[in-house]
């Protein structure tokens, strides 16, 4: 059996603003991947795979997805019977899509409802994004649902408020002195405590005064001079937001990294800022000089998503 693969993403911007109605701003990141897959005989691995699919199944037997998105569950379930598993280098725990890769994977080869990344309308980016949120929530207990559609449609998207997703013009770089690179912390993060946490701060009038009259303010700006390549403007908003995050997001940043994310910020050499909900996983770093940035970070595990 040959099926389709479907590759990881990096959230650049929106991390739990979107939960605010910030703007957000994705791109797909094509060195981790996922298929399903059938075995000839299952490893250890491939069982708790599987095993994990047929939890799944359950799941999705008690939504409820709009008719023309319906699932064809008894051919999903005859699939699992049969040994079915996801084949995933995708690492779990990392913030860059492993159960949206998933989600998006199930999706594309039980849907009767098929849509090219050429001509999607809107209305169904807007549609796949509330179907692929409710199959995500079994993985995180809540889920925005883009992940999966990044994972899905692999391009660029720009997430709007209220839940509208464009298609986002981001230029194909590989060259430039300047990178968006990922630093691996060495644990998994968990999704789920991390957005309790979240919540719990939002109870407190204070932050959520400045979430969003100085979080979700930086946020945006920086997904407007990105995408306009503004670069002095992006790396003037970049820094507020790697230090709002580093004063309000502590609980979400490793320990271990905070030293490393002021120096970032007291240097203006790189910025760091959270990869997905934190807690562990990747770390995303923003250099308008990625050489001198790999030598102050030369003791850190680092992989380029972006040049420019």
């Amino acid at each position: 059996m040959k099926n389709s693969l479907f590759y990881a993403k990096i959230l650049l911007f929106g991390e739990y603003g979107i939960i605010e109605n910030s703007r957000g701003l994705t791109l797909p990141y094509n060195t981790y991947k996922g298929t399903l897959q059938f075995p000839s005989s299952l490893s250890e691995s491939q069982l708790k795979s599987n095993k994990s699919l047929y939890n799944f199944l359950i799941y999705l037997k008690k939504i409820e997805l709009p008719s023309r998105f319906k699932l064809n569950l008894k051919s999903l379930e005859k699939d699992i019977e049969n040994g079915m598993f996801f084949d995933s280098n995708i690492p779990q725990g990392y913030g860059v899509g492993s159960s949206g890769a998933l989600v998006a994977a199930i999706f594309d080869k039980y849907s009767g409802h098929k849509v090219s990344p050429d001509t999607i309308s809107k209305n169904d980016l807007k549609d796949l994004k509330i179907i692929f949120g409710k199959m995500e929530s079994f993985f995180h207990g809540k889920s925005s649902g883009i992940d999966p559609l990044i994972c899905y449609m692999n391009i660029p998207l720009l997430i709007q408020p209220d839940a509208e997703v464009d298609k986002a013009k981001i230029s194909e770089n590989n060259e430039g002195k300047g990178a968006v690179f990922l630093i691996n912390s060495g644990i998994p993060g968990e999704t789920e405590p991390m957005v309790k946490i979240f919540f719990e701060k939002l109870k407190n009038d204070g932050f959520r005064k400045t979430l969003k009259e100085e979080f979700i303010k930086y946020n945006n700006e920086c997904i407007d001079s990105f995408l306009n390549k503004d670069m002095k403007s992006f790396f003037k908003s970049l820094k507020h937001l790697s230090s709002w995050a580093l004063n309000n997001f502590t609980p979400m940043i490793p320990s271990d990294f905070l030293k490393i994310w002021e120096k970032g910020i007291s240097s203006n050499t790189y910025y760091l800022k959270l990869c997905g909900s934190g807690g562990g996983g990747y770390i995303l770093g923003f250099t308008e000089d990625y050489e001198t940035t790999q030598e102050l970070l030369k003791d850190y595990n680092k992989e380029i998503v972006y040049r420019f």
